[in-house]
């Protein structure tokens, strides 16, 4: 893969990551139109690569602003417990998706031989219709007037958001962080503690997707796919959208910040119909 790739695919992630817009239905549809078969395993490697430095890229942006949380040990505490109420929220409801998919709807429906998640990275119509619906969530979210004081999360609330985000964790299209800001803002919470809590709880959710996609590599990779070779566009993808990255998240937070959230849904629904055109004509 030449270097060219590398850094193409991580600005698109390193941008799309952090926007709502679903990262992964820009790098698939990326892939797609190079040539590239995103449920391969070197792809989904180098995708986790990815999501690697926009990790760090949230780590950096946010430290600041949570850096005043862990000062407060009551705060802490609490912070803490809410992020841990939605996490196991996301995994109960995320994994139980995720095995219901990959058992009834792949393998007993489309008849796949053994059914895993990624198969569904080659459906870009059902792309294109999680683009849609998570446009619309977001304009709504966007366009409904919510608090912008409101900086206190009940665990409830952070119930509700960790939900949304088991929901949303199989389908590529449906953004994670649009999905999270948007039902925290329909919950009535103020723009900034939706959007830290949000991505503070990608920063819990990606060491372990980052170590299942490691496993999957290895279990399915072929000989000429070894793990060092893998390294080296890894590694100079993740710094490439680590600087991307962090260009996002100032763009993200002024736009939220500003009352320009919705703007986030019209691009996503302008974007489910380009997905839904390459679909038909290819």
């Amino acid at each position: 893969m030449s270097l060219y790739i590398v850094f193409l695919l991580a600005v698109i992630q390193g941008l799309a990551e952090l926007l709502p817009v679903s990262s992964s239905a820009h790098v698939i549809l990326a892939q797609y139109l190079m040539g590239y078969d995103p449920s391969r395993p070197d792809m989904t490697f180098l995708l986790v690569m990815l999501h690697t430095g926009t990790m760090f890229a949230v780590l950096i942006y946010f430290w600041s602003r949570w850096k005043k949380i862990f000062s407060d040990r009551e705060e802490f505490k609490k912070f803490i417990k809410q992020i841990l109420i939605a996490t196991i929220a996301t995994g109960i409801l995320g994994f139980g998706l995720k095995i219901l998919i990959e058992k009834v709807f792949l393998e007993r429906i489309m008849g796949v031989e053994k059914g895993e998640i990624e198969h569904l990275f080659k459906m870009l119509p059902l792309i294109a219709g999680c683009l849609f619906v998570v446009g619309l969530l977001i304009i709504y979210a966007g366009l409904k007037k919510t608090s912008t004081t409101n900086q206190q999360m009940t665990n409830k609330e952070a119930l509700w958001i960790g939900l949304s985000q088991g929901l949303v964790l199989p389908f590529r299209g449906l953004s994670r962080s649009g999905t999270t800001i948007s039902v925290g803002l329909l919950l009535g919470k103020g723009r900034q503690i939706c959007e830290e809590f949000s991505f503070a709880l990608a920063v819990v959710l990606t060491p372990p997707v980052i170590l299942r996609e490691l496993k999957r590599f290895m279990e399915t990779r072929t000989s000429d796919m070894s793990l060092t070779s893998m390294m080296v566009p890894g590694l100079l993808g993740a710094v490439f959208s680590f600087v991307a990255g962090l260009f996002a998240l100032k763009w993200l937070s002024s736009w939220l910040e500003n009352g320009k959230w919705h703007f986030f849904g019209i691009y996503c629904l302008t974007f489910s119909v380009v997905v839904a055109a390459v679909s038909y004509y290819h």
